[in-house]
């Protein structure tokens, strides 16, 4: 027992030669260390850069969600960003609006009306905006207020180019007529949201 304590004694003796700032009981060294070390962040590792706003797109720094639209006729939507995954969906109407929910380098994660949809190449995209119509029959006014000239009717499923969004409003053409419709009328904008 007499040797253990002597071996203990000798080594706290040798790491006092060694480091000026060890005490008898190495306290100073470590609060040295512990000190000097990163401070952890909130999810437990070291503190490098604040954390990403999850609502802006890491690629492009464009709001996430936010609504584009299909650029040619067809886009099929993959399970994973990358061409190795395999397709779950094919989009197959030119100009229909999607939502972008996610970025990762060249793809895009995006969901149409229905929530249907996956990993889409950024080149099959437009940044032009376009609605779709889901209340059948839906009035498209002369001005933003149901008490002006009705200028035409929709059916629900078509779609049309957004023009112009004011609160609870939006200007839309339809194969060339324009009008304005409540926004409740129309998936592929934010509520409240003004265009441009």
């Amino acid at each position: 027992m007499n040797a253990w304590i002597g071996a203990i004694g000798l080594l706290a003796w040798s790491l006092g030669a060694m480091s000026p700032a060890f005490a008898q009981d190495g306290s100073a060294a470590l609060e040295e260390k512990v000190e000097s070390a990163p401070a952890p962040n909130a999810a437990g590792g070291n503190k490098t850069a604040p954390p990403r706003d999850p609502n802006i797109g890491a690629v492009t720094s464009l709001p996430i969600p936010r609504f584009v639209s299909l650029k040619g006729s067809e886009g099929n939507a993959r399970r994973g960003p990358g061409l190795t995954h395999m397709i779950d969906w094919v989009f197959t109407r030119s100009g229909m609006p999607l939502k972008v929910t996610a970025e990762y380098e060249h793809w895009r994660r995006v969901e149409d009306v229905d929530g249907a949809g996956g990993w889409i190449h950024y080149s099959l995209l437009s940044g032009v905006r376009s609605v779709l119509v889901v209340q059948d029959m839906a009035q498209a006014y002369a001005m933003p207020d149901p008490s002006s000239a009705v200028l035409y009717q929709s059916e629900a499923g078509v779609v049309g180019k957004l023009v112009e969004c004011i609160p609870d409003w939006c200007r839309v053409s339809i194969e060339g007529e324009k009008g304005w419709m409540p926004q409740t009328a129309l998936w592929g904008v934010k509520a409240g949201e003004v265009y441009p």
